[in-house]
């Protein structure tokens, strides 16, 4: 049983394959979760094959775990299949449009958590892939996703073959605010961040790549503007195409 407190993103599995029954209780289960009017605006797409899972690499960078592990999910917002049930129900679906895309991502978001929660107590090895939402185009294409639905997240799935460090994270005071938001000063900032940014591989992480702060590596090497600007675009045209706009 995994603790949340030492959750690990794996990205390393085993050979041994995800059986078909415990995933798909798994998937059951995490349908318990909280959702929009109770009209759980969400699919997930199962991906096994060899071909499937090249098919989709190239949207993921060809990040390796995504054709090494045994199971990936591509999990959408879906309004699809509620407008679907409305028309033949001789009702009038109002969602093709942009609240309906952000409650229907809320809700494929919160499933998405929970069935990691309980995956991860099952014992099994996972890593959210932030990369769904980069060229949703090419996600939309190979799973033949129809209008009304939007690839929002992608977890790779199998039992770990690694036990990576874990990873640092914020202190509690840093992202609670007290009734209302407090503004942060140079003064918090420095106190918030003096932790991450003294770790020696972060340290190490800045030296080799020739910067000055942690911060740079996120605004000039990971997430740059230029980056995030046609990201952007491209997840606007997934959204028209949609029809979520």
């Amino acid at each position: 049983m995994n603790n949340i407190l030492t959750r690990r993103t794996i990205r390393k599995y085993a050979t041994k394959d995800v059986d078909n029954e415990m995933l798909s209780d798994l998937l059951a289960k995490a349908s318990r979760t909280q959702t929009m009017g109770n009209m759980q605006l969400y699919s997930v797409v199962i991906t096994r094959s060899e071909e499937g899972k090249k098919a989709l690499a190239p949207a993921h960078f060809n990040q390796p775990m995504v054709t090494q592990a045994p199971v990936v999910l591509t999990i959408c917002a879906d309004f699809r299949r509620a407008t679907d049930w409305c028309l033949q129900r001789k009702a009038d679906p109002g969602y093709d449009n942009f609240l309906s895309f952000i409650n229907a991502s809320t809700d494929a978001l919160l499933y998405t958590q929970t069935f990691c929660n309980l995956a991860e107590e099952a014992g099994l090895g996972l890593c959210f892939l932030g990369t769904t939402v980069y060229m949703p185009e090419m996600i939309i294409d190979a799973l033949k996703l129809p209008q009304l639905v939007m690839p929002v997240a992608t977890l790779t799935v199998g039992w770990p073959d690694e036990e990576p460090a874990l990873t640092d994270r914020l202190p509690l005071e840093s992202f609670v605010h007290e009734e209302t938001y407090k503004p942060y000063t140079a003064e918090t900032i420095d106190k918030y961040y003096s932790e991450k940014e003294a770790l020696e591989e972060n340290r190490e992480f800045v030296r080799i790549n020739n910067k000055e702060t942690l911060a740079q590596i996120f605004t000039d090497i990971r997430y740059t503007r230029k980056d995030n600007v046609a990201m952007s675009e491209g997840m606007i045209r997934a959204l028209r195409r949609q029809g979520f706009m």
